[in-house]
């Protein structure tokens, strides 16, 4: 087992992902922020997590510091474990006054 790991706290993991999903349907997060949160769910290393998705290590990296202009395709790769795609989305509709 990773020694990084202390103890799994499920409900917590549950929390946090939740937390997650809120702040992308709110637009509260960047790219590179909602990236290094997925990851740190994951609970691996920028190169563990980069080699499991299939990108560079320095495509992360720019990813995770918002520096980067990724493809669609490179972000599909790192969102879709957690049952994501990326897409057009509406800006937010204000209720009307």
């Amino acid at each position: 087992m990773d020694k990084r790991i202390k103890t799994i706290d499920r409900e917590k993991d549950r929390a946090d992902r939740e937390a997650l999903y809120q702040d992308l349907a709110l637009g509260r997060i960047s790219v590179g922020e909602a990236v290094k949160r997925m990851r740190k769910l994951s609970k691996l290393t920028q190169p563990e997590f980069a080699k499991h998705r299939g990108i560079s290590t320095a495509a992360l990296r720019q990813i995770e510091s918002d520096a980067g202009n990724p493809t669609i395709e490179t972000l599909n790769k790192v969102v879709q474990v957690f049952g994501l795609h990326v897409g057009f989305v509406p800006n937010a509709v204000k209720a009307p006054t």
